[in-house]
């Protein structure tokens, strides 16, 4: 017999859910965060040498989503174990093996190695790592639509899923800051407390060894608190077999080339990209900003997107009654509309100090928060009843993204004023402009794409 999805799960099965993607989480705030600044100031690299690693980290995981996703849909499940949680496993495998050496210098280099030479060494680590990264994500989303039929318990499970973001994110600069802050108590020269150097290796390194420990208990708990079971595939192969009844014209089965056929698809691909645009590109030049722009000291690099996302985590509680109450669509507008405050206060204000970055770094967090969490309920909206296939549109949203964000970042990169290592007088008002960019212009496209699934709502066609 047919096992029926429920509509919403108990409060622990939805945490243990939520832990599922925290390894993914506590990676991706270091990957975005201070990956750049890490091989920029730390290492040394040249800006463009850092943007082109990132890249190919942005492009091998873009690459590897839609294939994971199909691969993923195609998995045969078991009785003891769901075919999204093997995914899951095997990309969490992935991650903890190779992130370690991403945040650590070359271990077979000299200081006269070539920094082209530096990149051969850290891509494969790279490119392992962004395989691992997109199979976790892309199983773990997968799942939302098969463990909750409702669209309410679809945005409840995201809202937990993207409060466990943020809590690992605030992890991971609390961290950050208690690293800084042992580090200053140790050293009286403000050389070294002040700005980002080599003397930071060990810092990041142990930075990223705690990330990965605790990342793997929450891992844990997903393993043994979220069950799969086999009812996923036994739902497919019943709809298959039934693809001539009444019942399954009604509702027909999508298989990955029908997605491709659906308009709304690619309107909610479109405004996902836009969203991620705006919180990757966002998280990834806060930091140079910080010290480069607003001449803040490293500890800053800590505490403001510690800012961030407490807000985030404080907006994403009220996420639920506020979407029953004016919609997934209307309750994105309203943080498109924080962030482009956040865009116009940064604009606006040009002796923006250590005082008043903390109102716009709030704003920042609750509109991110807001734009995130709607945009994957949206994707959830779309896959419906059609799990059998859900892991492609995930991955697809996901390519669409990732591809759009490496090259956006190569393009920042490309065209930055100084081609030192030290930042030159320019810098204080390109990255200004960077953060302006990426969050106001990028938030008008987005409002764009948006208009139109407000004229034409997210649906499937049935023919």
């Amino acid at each position: 017999m047919e096992q029926s999805v429920p509509a919403s799960l108990p409060f622990f099965r939805r945490l243990c859910y939520a832990a599922g993607h925290f390894l993914n989480d506590l990676c991706a705030s270091m990957w975005f965060t201070y990956l750049l600044v890490y091989l920029h100031s730390v290492l040394g690299f040249q800006s463009t040498y850092a943007g082109v690693l990132l890249l190919i980290g942005q492009i091998a995981d873009g690459v590897c989503t839609p294939l994971i996703g199909y691969e993923s849909d195609r998995t045969q499940g078991s009785v003891r174990h769901g075919k999204r949680k093997r995914w899951h496993l095997l990309g969490t495998v992935c991650v903890l093996v190779s992130f370690p050496f991403i945040f650590n210098p070359c271990l077979v280099c000299t200081e006269h190695t070539a920094q082209w030479a530096q990149i051969v060494y850290f891509s494969p680590f790279v490119i392992i790592f962004q395989f691992g990264w997109a199979a976790t994500q892309i199983s773990h989303l997968s799942l939302i639509p098969e463990l909750v039929s409702s669209e309410s318990g679809k945005v409840e499970l995201t809202a937990y899923r993207y409060a466990f973001t943020v809590v690992a994110n605030i992890t991971v600069y609390a961290v950050a800051w208690l690293l800084f802050h042992f580090q200053a108590q140790h050293n009286v020269d403000p050389s070294i407390t002040d700005s980002l150097g080599p003397v930071d290796i060990p810092l990041f390194r142990t930075l990223s060894l705690i990330m990965l420990g605790t990342g793997t208990l929450f891992s844990l708990i997903f393993y043994v608190g979220t069950k799969e079971g086999a009812s996923s595939s036994e739902r497919e192969d019943q709809l298959l077999t039934r693809s001539t009844s009444q019942e399954a014209l009604r509702r027909p089965v999508f298989q990955w080339k029908h997605w491709l056929k659906e308009p709304s698809f690619y309107q909610v691909a479109l405004l996902y990209m836009c969203t991620r645009l705006i919180v990757n590109l966002s998280q990834t030049y806060i930091s140079v900003y910080l010290t480069n722009s607003l001449m803040l000291t490293k500890n800053f690099i800590a505490i403001i997107p510690l800012v961030l996302y407490v807000s985030g985590f404080v907006c994403s509680l009220a996420m639920k009654p506020v979407s029953k109450l004016i919609g997934i669509s209307m309750t994105y507008l309203v943080g498109l509309l924080l962030v482009l405050g956040f865009a116009i206060w940064v604009f606006m204000d040009k002796n923006m100090g250590a005082e008043r970055i903390y109102g716009a770094a709030a704003l920042l967090g609750a509109g991110s928060a807001t734009i995130l969490v709607m945009s994957l309920s949206m994707t959830a909206t779309l896959i419906g009843e059609q799990t059998q296939s859900g892991a492609f549109v995930y991955g697809s949203m996901s390519l669409t993204d990732k591809v759009a964000n490496g090259f956006g970042v190569i393009l920042i990169q490309s065209i930055r004023p100084c081609r030192t290592e030290v930042c030159c007088p320019d810098c204080v008002w390109f990255y200004r402009d960077v953060m302006v960019t990426v969050t106001g212009g990028v938030a008008l496209a987005a409002a764009l794409f948006l208009f139109t699934i407000l004229i034409r709502p997210i649906r499937i066609r049935t023919n």
